[in-house]
């Protein structure tokens, strides 16, 4: 197991932007604070004007993966489902391709995603005719709710990495 992306680290909060629905039309809040080392994306989600969805992004960064089996996130959720994107430069601006998992509520857990898990989405849709995912040009990691329930959201994230 390797851990890339580490919420023990003091610059980690820095490096996350929140992207919701707003974008849209909606009214749905979200965001990404690092809290005793656990990073927390945690917000509230509306389903009014046709909105529904909170994300966050990672800054930029290489991730050559080509030879590792998956992702793995160390989580402790609320018992909503979430989805962990993805992003290469195979797919346009703004899709990604995304696997769901929904942590047990208030439990730590290690969530493993193989890269078979991985679809590639836009805007909701997924996208047709599209390579799977590879591992080698991943260059953006994010986290989504978009679950369509209304209320408030938290997933506490320890670190991800690979198995």
């Amino acid at each position: 197991m390797t851990r890339l992306i580490d919420f023990r680290d003091s610059d980690e909060a820095g490096r996350w932007r929140a992207i919701n629905d707003g974008v849209m039309g909606g009214i749905s809040r979200g965001g990404m604070r690092v809290e005793d080392g656990i990073g927390v994306f945690s917000g509230e989600t509306s389903l009014a004007n046709n909105g529904g969805f909170a994300s966050v992004r990672r800054d930029p960064e290489a991730f050559d993966l080509g030879d590792r089996h998956g992702m793995a996130l160390e989580v402790r959720g609320d018992g909503r489902a979430y989805q962990l994107r993805l992003y290469t430069d195979q797919l346009p601006d703004g899709a990604a391709y995304r696997a769901e998992f929904q942590p047990i509520a208030d439990e730590w857990q290690r969530v493993t995603l193989p890269w078979h898990a991985f679809e590639p989405m836009f805007r909701g849709r997924r996208l047709g005719n599209v390579a799977p995912i590879d591992p080698a040009r991943i260059d953006q990691v994010g986290l989504m709710i978009v679950d369509r329930q209304a209320g408030p959201f938290r997933l506490e994230v320890a670190w991800l990495g690979t198995p």
